[in-house]
């Protein structure tokens, strides 16, 4: 009997001896291995956020500097009619002041007229026919400086001549109930669109309103 237990205890020794485990510079290795992994994964997830953001910036500050750049009408548009007959038969200038929509950057407004310096450009529609960069003339009013940048709390007048749009347009004519569309495209910022209809009666100076 007590060979039997002294037996059963030397084979279960001998079996804890025969056992085999991990050691600590394994489970290191293994520790160190997956730290890594998380590291470059964590850093590759902050640089792809980072980007995002970067990217996201730029389209909103882009969005904002062309709102900043956009210009509106600042009273009504007044249309000439010719003096050669009575009552005037078709429009012969259109006159329009535009300022900065909520007085951000500056809108370079340097007119075409008698050249191709300018860099907005303004194109004019009727039913008959298409003229873009129209040549136009530009009048600053009230307080403005000497540049033809459109600034905060400037006003610009642009005026249209109809008899003369520019080298290679012909006379527009534009006469009794005709319609006429008149595009304002500068560098920065949206177009502004400027629809008229003229009345069934011309008179030498028309509110268009």
């Amino acid at each position: 009997m007590k060979n039997n237990i002294f037996g059963k205890f030397a084979k279960a020794v001998a079996n804890m001896h025969n056992q085999r485990g991990m050691t600590g510079l394994e489970t290191a290795i293994i520790l160190i291995a997956f730290v890594t992994v998380a590291a470059v994964f964590g850093y590759a997830v902050l640089s792809a956020g980072l980007f995002s953001a970067e990217r996201g910036k730029e389209t909103i500050y882009a969005g904002l500097q062309q709102a900043k750049a956009n210009m509106e009408i600042s009273g009504s548009v007044i249309v000439y009619g010719d003096n050669l007959t009575s009552p005037p038969t078709k429009a012969t200038k259109i006159l329009f002041t535009v300022r900065n929509a909520i007085a951000g950057a500056p809108i370079d407004m340097t007119p075409n007229a008698g050249g191709d310096e300018n860099r907005c450009i303004i194109s004019l529609t009727t039913a008959d026919a298409y003229y873009n960069n129209v040549e136009w003339s530009v009048q600053k009013i009230g307080n403005a400086d000497g540049d033809d940048l459109l600034e905060a709390g400037e006003q610009f007048e642009i005026t249209i001549d109809l008899t003369d749009l520019g080298s290679g347009f012909d006379d527009p004519a534009i006469g009794v109930n005709d319609w006429f569309n008149i595009q304002v495209k500068p560098t920065q910022g949206s177009t502004m669109t400027i629809q008229r209809t003229l009345p069934a009666g011309l008179d030498p100076v028309m509110d268009m309103h």
